[in-house]
């Protein structure tokens, strides 16, 4: 199926969303029916715990207030069952090199990259604890969550040895992009196993927790609503062969369940399962890695229950549906709102140097009853308290950064559409009582 990335199956869908939201005042509506629920997803949320981007360090304002006020937003909606977070909780490594891979030979070598892939000690004084803050606020609503690690949770992140500098091109064309000053490789999850380990505060005991790999660094978690047990799987980024076995074993562990897989490099912006060669893991490290295609291939496509691929990492929206193996649709969507700065411009800040995120997150509105059972999915933003079609410079703040290719109806429509979830009912049957 072609990769739906520039939405024109849901534009309309999308556009009427936007005005029956506008009518009916900008508060989401919460869910008046067992049958109706929703799923929050967190996008992408380093910037706001960078220790840059605080007053302390001459900023504007404190990015951290805006992450702790999105975790009170969430934590107060009632229609909200299950949150994912696709990951990059906070910026910055604590390592050069993770042990593991520097046993490997796996080192880092000089190129351009290598002078901003510095560690610092902010990263576990101030980064992680404001990580920290903001989920203790998300865990104390006893609402399941699972959370995947992305490339900045990691150790370590450098500069791979083999993936030196082009000397062929003038410095000044060389594009990031294409990987032209070298490509990055991660390593180590001690960071992030201290947070969202299967042992730590937030997931010890809870029984929505219900199977972990590495520690923590892989986890599944389920949640029932609208009648049904749902399950949710989160993946290191570029999961390798040994991680997808464990994955299969927990969808044969819970048969039946619709399965939801978080993980946080997957689509780009354009809908393809693409990676960013500057950090493609399965090109610096391919026996321990698998792109997004393999991943597709080898375990999404390859297993009926998986109905939906959550992702973060490239800057932007995309939804991509493609069918299964089996002939049904696999709804995948990518959000990553971490370059927006606007609120940033409103404190003062010269210029848009800084991303933040503006506090956007998703709201992913199931509804079960209809006769056809559909995904309704906003964008809402808990700063300025507004659904993205509520937004009247929405285009202007963020589409020539994050979709230059679109029109402005395109980029609405695109952070507001309508899933239409064919099949579901035959597909998936309802819990037993």
């Amino acid at each position: 199926m072609v990769p739906m990335s520039t939405f024109s199956k849901h534009l309309f869908a999308g556009l009427l969303l936007l005005c029956l939201a506008a009518c009916a005042g900008t508060e989401p509506p919460a869910a008046t029916r067992e049958d109706r629920f929703t799923i929050a997803v967190i996008p992408d949320t380093q910037n706001y715990v960078d220790y840059r981007l605080q007053r302390d360090q001459g900023f504007v304002l404190d990015g951290k207030e805006l992450l702790i006020a999105q975790m009170q937003d969430i934590a107060a909606r009632d229609d909200v069952v299950f949150v994912a977070a696709v990951g990059d909780v906070w910026q910055h490594s604590s390592l050069a090199v993770d042990p593991a891979h520097a046993a490997r030979g796996k080192g880092a070598i000089d190129t351009p990259l290598q002078a901003g892939l510095a560690p610092t000690p902010f990263t576990k004084s101030v980064e992680i604890p404001g990580a920290i803050e903001a989920y203790r606020i998300l865990a104390a609503s006893g609402k399941p969550f699972g959370v995947a690690p992305g490339n900045h949770d990691y150790d370590a992140f450098w500069s791979v040895a083999g993936f030196p500098a082009r000397s062929d091109i003038p410095e000044e064309e060389r594009d990031p992009r294409r990987g032209d000053i070298g490509v990055i490789h991660v390593g180590g999850l001690d960071n992030f196993r201290s947070v969202f380990g299967d042992d730590g505060e937030f997931f010890r005991g809870q029984p929505w927790y219900v199977d972990s790999f590495r520690g923590g660094a892989n986890a599944a978690q389920v949640f029932e609503a609208g009648g049904y047990r749902f399950l949710h799987i989160t993946l290191e980024m570029s999961p390798g062969n040994p991680v997808l076995h464990w994955a299969e074993s927990v969808i044969r562990a819970h048969p039946g369940y619709p399965t939801i897989i978080t993980t946080h490099d997957y689509l780009n912006a354009r809908g393809e399962r693409r990676g960013v060669p500057i950090i493609d893991l399965a090109l610096g490290d391919p026996d321990h890695h698998n792109n997004a295609e393999a991943l597709w291939r080898k375990l999404v496509s390859a297993y009926d229950q998986i109905f939906m691929v959550l992702c973060g990492h490239h800057h932007g929206q995309s939804l991509r549906v493609d069918d299964n193996r089996y002939g049904n649709p696999v709804y995948q969507v990518l959000a990553d709102f971490q370059g927006r700065g606007q609120s940033a411009i409103d404190a003062g800040a010269p210029d848009r140097g800084w991303g933040l995120g503006d506090g956007w997150y998703r709201l992913m509105h199931f509804d079960l009853a209809a006769d056809t059972p559909t995904i309704t999915v906003e964008t809402w933003s808990s700063h300025y308290r507004r659904l993205s079609g509520d937004t009247t410079d929405y285009a202007s703040w963020y589409k020539a950064y994050e979709q230059p290719d679109m029109t402005d109806a395109e980029f609405h429509a695109a952070d507001a559409f309508t899933l239409e979830l064919e099949g579901f009912r035959e597909r998936f049957k309802p819990a037993a009582k």
